[in-house]
């Protein structure tokens, strides 16, 4: 061992204003969000873009950010393991949406398709926090609908109509690969795992305005070129076992751990991304509680957290098997 990787890392939520946000970070996690006003509709949890570099919170290596961690060959072999990929930056990147309000119908691009429109190609997959009653995600497109019955859609501002609609419940899951057309309905509370990319091409914005009282940009060209039209009515995934979903960036995973039990029983020492969805964990003076966002070290020095009251449920995002 050469860093000496404690057993967790934790991060400095970094917060992004959205018109479709709202305070539910606030409400519902107790956090401090920048002001008392502003809808906040996305928290990058852990994120190793220049312009968003997480900083570790606490512990041996605060202060330093994601991205150094990554560029460091010692460190990385530590914390992220030797499975990690090869490539110049951490390739995830994890969020917590807040959506009070439906997002724009957008898409993102195929690595086959974003070198030619300037952009980065971004597959994620949702997991539902929480959902009020009669929420919707709506991803791909209904039957029959082509490129050209699309196009008219968006002409004469039905466009909501030919998107797919589907109804979701708190704790369902969906996997959104590059390509695949989608909006997140109002009224969900979304856990996001996807590629380190910031690209999205907005198709229809339900004729709202920005936060600045404009209408936001659209980008119709680009989208028409990334959208899979042979995407049509598809459903909420469903688990297999602990497996909830798996491409060739990230595996996910949901695992029970019951009170006293360590997370090292659901890492099986592997590197990890740990997500808490409901309880509570602790390392010494440290707690985690539900909507956390924490690294587990490949070659942590240190117990892991173990659950406590009653155990805990948490995912774990680790590099594809």
């Amino acid at each position: 061992m050469s860093t000496q990787a404690p057993s967790f890392l934790r991060f400095q939520p970094i917060y992004q204003s959205r018109v479709w946000g709202g305070r539910v970070l606030e409400t519902r996690f107790g956090r401090s969000l920048p002001d008392g006003e502003t809808p906040f509709g996305e928290s990058w949890e852990i994120s190793a873009r220049e312009e968003a570099d997480s900083e570790v919170k606490g512990g041996p290596l605060s202060g330093q950010t994601l991205r150094q961690l990554w560029s460091d060959p010692a460190k990385k072999a530590d914390i992220f393991g030797t499975k990690a990929p090869s490539e110049d930056r951490f390739p995830l990147l994890f969020k917590i949406l807040d959506a009070r309000d439906k997002l724009s119908i957008q898409v993102h691009p195929p690595a086959v398709v974003a070198g030619e429109l300037g952009g980065e190609p971004k597959t994620e997959v949702w997991y539902i926090a929480h959902a009020e009653p009669d929420a919707e995600l709506y991803v791909g497109v209904e039957p029959g609908v082509t490129e050209a019955s699309f196009r008219a859609a968006l002409e004469d501002g039905t466009a909501e109509k030919v998107v797919h609609a589907i109804p979701v419940v708190t704790g369902q899951h969906i996997f959104i690969p590059s390509g695949r057309l989608h909006a997140i309905g109002a009224g969900l509370l979304i856990y996001e795992i996807q590629q380190n990319s910031d690209t999205t091409y907005r198709v229809y914005d339900w004729n709202r305005k920005g936060l600045d009282g404009k209408p936001r940009d659209l980008h119709i060209e680009e989208s028409l070129k990334c959208i899979d039209f042979s995407d049509v009515s598809p459903g909420m995934d469903e688990p297999d076992g602990s497996l909830l979903s798996e491409c060739e960036h990230f595996r996910l995973e949901r695992h029970p751990v019951e009170e006293g039990e360590s997370l090292l029983s659901v890492t099986e020492e592997r590197f990890a991304v740990i997500t808490v969805v409901s309880g509570k964990l602790s390392a010494g003076d440290e707690i985690f509680v539900e909507g956390e966002f924490f690294i587990v070290p490949a070659s942590p020095t240190e117990e892991l957290p173990v659950a406590v009251e009653g155990g805990a449920e948490v995912l774990l995002t680790t590099w594809p098997s």
